[in-house]
């Protein structure tokens, strides 16, 4: 062999892993990405085609409606849905309604459609408050545009979907610009679809429902409320050029679930799956969250406005979504943007005052479905060590877990709960209140002297807004929104206590119920729950929304 082949052979060689590498990591995914886009944009591009009949049936429906509900309304008719609300429905407030992008309201005019990926939008709960809000001040800000809500519930007509959430958020609809669409594939992300591999399992299965949802009709902005971010990578394969938006409650996947995992870990003990990670098959659980953590972090970064619930959400949303983001150039910032709660409510309904004062009793509520997660047991553990102190606090004190029951396995985990409070001698001391109607629980939050919350890594915790609404004393979780965002220092002053073990929130209850000036921190507490209001959130969102509808002008 000559030595100029020699060399060249020598120098291949020696290059071939450099080159493996360059090409495993930069020239296979870009000729990947390549591909998907161009085979992903030709699939969308027929999606539209195909659904342009619906989209021109929407429009035309929709100038109809609004027609009939504008004579009704002149007519001094209900016109369907109408409310007191609707009086004054495009007169907005500037600062509810934001600027855009260019801080002009040039764009109030637009008229396109933003679809709602929210396939439970029926389901009652803190989630679909959000989803409504988050309806309601879309249009409001621009009332020409349609919103298209894709979901599930095909039990639930229109009227009667609206009047629920009427009803149960006290959030009124526009009717003539709302319409939903209803999928046939939600069966697809529940969980008995998926006894094994759950995680990925559903995440694939929003997929199935993606496709569903834009082969009915796709949307000029879409929006998912619900945390299904590959659904949001689909939409960006079909669909490159079209905005999207992500309302995060919480990870599908974060640090400290894998971080739970391993018993030696600060955090193995924590949450439903402490120390599984121990052995052959917890080994390949490791292994298993870690690749779906990738992939998750693939889809969701592709999103151009982000949103959480909360500082513990958006933390961990920005080391998995963060670093791709920038890659992509996304420049909008992940923000955190709190739930909207029943705070006005709630301060309509309950005074704070020295009067009010006197009406309370040595009440410790827990609001929170009887899940797992809850973690009841943590916090009877902890009432019957402090009741065991036997100072006059504890003597007087009453434990209520006030709950929604949802099946046999919240069922079978109340009767635990019953035998657990026999085993702990603290019977006569704790109340049971099941499936409490909106109004009791008022009663409660009126009467309680202190609000507990138990769950570690709480993403948020609503039912602790509540009670700083209600001005009560809270003890909570030393982690998560509860921690981070909620139970924090007014003007330097304390609105409750951080815990995390059972001694720690036996000196948390002895400390509320024993507080010199319990009045003052009532008041500071209902100061800080102003942060969480449904106006609040709407400036927010807007700020957030009036971006992608900037992308589409």
């Amino acid at each position: 062999m000559e030595p100029k082949t020699l060399a060249f052979t020598a120098i291949a060689i020696a290059c071939t892993p450099f080159a493996a590498l360059i090409f495993w990591n930069f020239i296979l995914p870009l000729l990947f990405r390549i591909f998907a886009l161009t085979a992903g944009s030709a699939f969308g591009w027929c999606l539209k085609k195909g659904c342009e009949g619906r989209r021109s049936i929407l429009v035309r429906t929709t100038a109809e409606s609004e027609a009939r509900f504008r004579e009704a309304k002149a007519q001094g008719k209900d016109g369907g849905n109408a409310s007191s609300d609707d009086e004054g429905w495009e007169n907005i407030d500037a600062s509810t309604a934001g600027t855009s992008g260019n801080g002009e309201k040039g764009d109030r005019d637009w008229d396109g459609i933003v679809g709602f990926f929210h396939p439970f939008c029926n389901a009652g709960g803190g989630g679909e408050r959000v989803l409504w809000a988050a309806v309601r001040a879309t249009q409001k800000r621009w009332p020409n545009a349609k919103i298209v809500v894709y979901t599930g519930d095909h039990e639930v007509t229109k009227d009667n979907m609206l009047s629920r959430v009427k009803n149960t958020f006290s959030i009124d609809i526009h009717p003539p610009t709302i319409h939903f669409i209803y999928l046939t594939t939600r069966h697809w992300v529940l969980s008995s679809t998926w006894p094994h591999m759950t995680l990925l399992g559903q995440s694939i299965g929003s997929v199935f429902m993606g496709l569903d949802a834009f082969s009915l009709l796709v949307p000029d902005i879409f929006v998912d409320t619900m945390g299904y971010a590959f659904v949001l990578g689909l939409s960006k394969i079909l669909f490159p050029d079209m905005p999207t938006a992500a309302y995060v409650h919480y990870p599908t996947i974060s640090t400290d679930m894998l971080d739970s995992l391993d018993p030696k870990k600060s955090v193995g003990s924590q949450g439903v799956n402490a120390g599984k990670g121990v052995g052959v098959k917890g080994a390949l659980k490791k292994h298993y969250w870690k690749i779906f953590a990738a992939i998750y972090s693939w889809m969701g970064a592709s999103v151009d406005a982000v949103m959480t619930n909360s500082s513990w959400t958006q933390a961990h949303i920005e080391s998995l979504w963060g670093p791709r983001r920038k890659q992509r150039g996304k420049k909008s910032p992940i923000a955190v943007v709190y739930p909207p709660c029943a705070v006005n409510e709630i301060e309509r309904a309950i005074e704070i005052s020295e009067e009010s004062e006197k009406r309370r009793q040595k009440y410790l509520v827990y609001i929170a479905q009887f899940r797992p997660e809850k973690n009841h047991q943590l916090i009877l553990q902890s009432f019957a060590e402090f009741v065991k102190t036997g100072t006059p606090a504890a003597k007087e004190a009453k434990l209520v877990l006030l709950g929604s029951v949802r099946g046999d396995d919240d069922s079978r985990r109340v009767y635990t709960l019953r035998l657990l409070v026999n085993e702990l001698q603290i019977k006569d001391q704790v109340i049971f209140q099941l499936d409490a109607p909106w109004s009791e629980i008022l009663q409660w939050l009126g009467k309680a002297f202190v609000g507990v919350n138990g769950m570690w890594n709480e993403h948020f915790g609503i039912g602790v807004v509540e009670y700083l609404a209600a001005g009560l004393i809270s003890v909570v979780h030393n982690s998560g929104g509860p921690k981070l965002d909620i139970v924090i220092d007014v003007d330097g002053q304390p609105t409750g206590f951080h815990a995390s073990t059972t001694s720690e929130f036996a000196d948390g209850f002895e400390k509320a119920l024993s507080h010199p000036d319990p009045l003052s921190v009532r008041r500071r507490a209902r100061l800080s729950s102003k942060r969480f209001t449904e106006e609040e959130f709407a400036k927010k969102w807007l700020t957030e929304l009036e971006k992608l509808v900037a992308m589409k002008l």
